[in-house]
């Protein structure tokens, strides 16, 4: 499956299917990562079961602390 992420055309592996599996691949915390597919913002509690289809444009935003 390809997908545009954060502006880059990206091959995935075939079992990723899932938002949550995508940011699992990238090594991405759930809790400090917002997720907008196609220009909709997904709920975290949706992460789960939200499917992510071959061609999708996802913008993947995270957190990291520092000064």
């Amino acid at each position: 499956m390809r997908c545009i992420i954060n502006g880059e055309m990206i091959d995935l592996p075939a079992h990723i299917r899932t938002v949550a599996q995508l940011l699992h691949h990238f090594h991405i915390h759930e809790k400090i990562a917002i997720v907008e597919i196609n220009m909709e913002i997904i709920p975290k509690a949706h992460y789960g079961h939200k499917q992510i289809a071959d061609g999708d444009r996802i913008e993947i935003v995270h957190f990291v602390g520092g000064g």
